[in-house]
């Protein structure tokens, strides 16, 4: 998806930004929250719509179902969630076609060797501005994932 390309590397995002981006009206993106269960905007403290870059990407293809494919509302529904229960087609493809590891990785020595411990790791230099991001995007894309499969969990109940 070439427009996934053109979003701004933010993380978060307001309802205004994401009516801009997508080319659309901020009622037609509200109502979009509520005929897409997994379009979810987080809310912050005054209220207001917070979007992650997932949220924009998720409209994004919305938009696209609708506009450009011609789906309705329902077609876009099931669409949506086939791509997200089974894996998108597109992504089973490129998994299909990625091409296998020349060599297998293995991880360092200090990594691997727990002998003495988990208190063995040196906890006196605080992390970098980067490796704390990277731990935080980790940490979201992990809950992202987490509540995909409780969501697949109930839908096949």
């Amino acid at each position: 998806m070439e427009a996934a390309s053109r979003i701004p590397q933010k993380l978060f995002f307001r309802i205004g930004e994401v009516c801009e981006l997508i080319k659309v009206q901020p009622h037609v993106l509200r109502y979009w929250e509520t005929e897409f269960p997994m379009l979810a905007p987080q809310k912050n403290r005054a209220g207001q719509r917070v979007y992650r870059r997932k949220d924009v990407e998720m409209v994004l293809r919305i938009r696209d179902l609708l506009y450009e494919e011609k789906f309705t509302i329902a077609g876009a529904k099931k669409k949506l969630l086939e791509e997200t229960r089974g894996g998108s087609s597109r992504l089973k493809v490129a998994a299909r076609e990625a091409p296998e590891p020349e060599e297998s990785i293995e991880a360092p020595d200090e990594v691997t060797d727990h002998s003495d411990g988990p208190q063995a790791m040196s906890t006196d230099a605080p992390a970098s501005p980067e490796a704390r991001l990277a731990i935080n995007v980790l940490k979201r894309n992990l809950e992202d994932l987490l509540t995909m499969l409780n969501a697949d969990a109930s839908i096949t109940r």
